[in-house]
């Protein structure tokens, strides 16, 4: 499951520059996922090739109703859901009762917690950082996020221990080396031949993991009700800890799926009766953890900010995708129409998609759903040869060149698989970090339709070729040499 870090802290101590500076950005619609209040957000960061997801829990005072009082609710149910908690303190304002009362709280709660003194730059941290270690938190570690400075060693003393272990490599003798080298070269350059199948695994075998996700009350359990039937929800409702979603087995048509309920599956009877609660966290996690995704979204309220910060999350993961607008039923052709344009204005940007309109109470609609789920999940597992990938890239080129770049052309040379589920072609050339965006989303658009692919994002991935010269220096011919001598000696001769 991929480990999800909080920062809590008073207002204005920095958590949002720190969180800007973990997650790479500050584009509110990738980068903030908020949940049921507005100061939360939520975004993605990467160390060493792992994901971690990144809260923002908004600030924290505990002046007035006390510390328990004002970390209900979301911001709570964050810090109990995270696996790490980041505590941040501001340096200039110093040690402050509302900081003594978050410590005292988040030692309540057992968590692996790290505090971190933010805004030291121009200080000496040895200096702001001694009246903090009274929290009894252990180290204290010093940044300045706004700047960047000690984010790094943050970073490797707080998220790397959390890292997955990696194997050590084996250190292979010069002839090894020389081997290895030579046969991924010639494995390159074996363009035509057809790529020979890795082994027999075959992900068509797999039960496909079907997450439903979406904003409270749009009708998830509702439609897992559904799709399940009343008496499925008893034998196959398999509730884990507080962190994880529901997993829900069943078979349709004989094909194994599992469900992941982020809401939790009640009886049909009971859905009116509690308020559906929501957690972004959980949300996330069953995202990343599925093959394809049902993004549902109401009818009645139109597309929000918040689905499509789902939605944005959902292609940055890249898996598969069915939109499914529920509540259709009672709507009039009017409305209908008004949604149908909505959609196309506000979600034209993932074509690919299938769309689907369905009540979940009713069951209209419902079992069409299977039908995009399975082409989805087979164009997202589906496995293309060398040969086919580079034939396409060429076709590609033929119909549109790739542009000038400081006088050259951009030379693509060949392509193959980097990976599946989501898709990945990988194209090795020439200058290909000088291409346009645009000229990238001609090549991704040119493979999906060559290809057919619905219902899953394609990446395109670019390699640089090596220039043979790197490194090396640049020795003159004997001419060369010749001609250089004469010009110093002439030059000589006029001072």
């Amino acid at each position: 499951m991929i480990p999800v870090v909080a920062l809590v802290g008073r207002p204005n101590v920095g958590k949002s520059t720190l969180f800007n500076r973990l997650t790479q950005t500050r584009d509110a619609l990738v980068a903030d996922f908020p949940g049921l209040t507005r100061d939360r957000k939520y975004g993605r960061a990467e160390v060493e090739g792992n994901e971690f997801i990144i809260v923002d829990t908004g600030g924290i005072d505990g002046h007035e109703d006390g510390v328990e009082t004002r970390m209900a609710g979301q911001s709570l149910l964050a810090i109990e859901e995270a696996d790490i908690v980041l505590f941040m303190v501001d340096a200039r304002a110093g040690l402050m009762p509302a900081d003594q009362g978050i410590a005292q709280h988040l030692r309540n709660r057992q968590k692996a917690t790290f505090l971190v003194v933010n805004k030291t730059d121009g200080l000496d941290p040895d200096v702001v950082t001694a009246d903090f270690y009274s929290l009894g938190l252990g180290e204290v570690y010093a940044i300045a996020a706004s700047h960047g400075r000690g984010v790094r060693q943050l970073i490797e003393h707080v998220l790397m221990p959390f890292l997955p272990e990696k194997e050590e490599e084996v250190e292979l003798t010069e002839e090894e080396a020389n081997a290895a080298y030579w046969v991924e070269q010639n494995a390159e350059n074996l363009e035509g031949e057809e790529d020979e199948p890795e082994d027999d695994f075959n992900p068509q075998d797999l039960a496909i993991k079907l997450a439903i996700v979406g904003r409270p009350n749009v009708g998830k359990s509702t439609l897992t009700n559904r799709i399940l039937g009343e008496e499925r929800v008893v034998v196959y409702d398999m509730p884990g800890t507080t962190r994880d979603s529901i997993y829900i087995p069943m078979v349709r048509d004989e094909r194994e799926y599992v469900l992941i309920d982020t809401a939790g599956v009640r009886k049909r009877g009971k859905v009116t009766e509690t308020v559906e609660k929501f957690s972004v966290i959980k949300t996330l996690q069953a995202i990343e953890d599925a093959n394809v995704v049902l993004l549902v979204i109401d009818a009645r309220e139109g597309i929000s900010d918040q689905d499509l910060s789902l939605l944005g999350f959902i292609l940055n993961s890249g898996r598969s995708l069915v939109i499914v607008v529920n509540k259709w039923d009672g709507m009039s052709e009017e409305e209908r129409t008004h949604v149908k344009e909505m959609l196309d204005l506000r979600l034209g940007f993932v074509d690919f998609a299938r769309v689907h309109f369905i009540s979940a109470l009713h069951g209209s609609g419902v079992g069409n759903l299977f039908e995009s789920v399975l082409e989805a999940y087979a164009c997202a597992t589906h496995r293309v040869n060398t040969s086919m990938l580079t034939k396409i890239m060429h076709m590609a080129v033929d119909d549109h060149q790739p542009p000038l770049v400081r006088g050259r052309r951009v030379k693509l040379k060949y392509a193959h698989a980097g990976g599946y589920n989501p898709p990945i072609v990988v194209i090795h050339g020439n200058q290909v970090s000088d291409l346009s965006d645009s000229y990238k989303r001609y090549l991704m658009n040119y493979f999906r339709r060559s290809l057919k692919v619905m219902g899953t994002p394609i990446r395109i991935q670019f390699k640089e070729g090596d220039n043979p010269f790197a490194g090396k220096r640049n020795l003159l011919t004997p001419n060369q040499l010749r001609k250089r001598k004469r010009l110093m000696s002439h030059l000589k001769k006029n001072k």
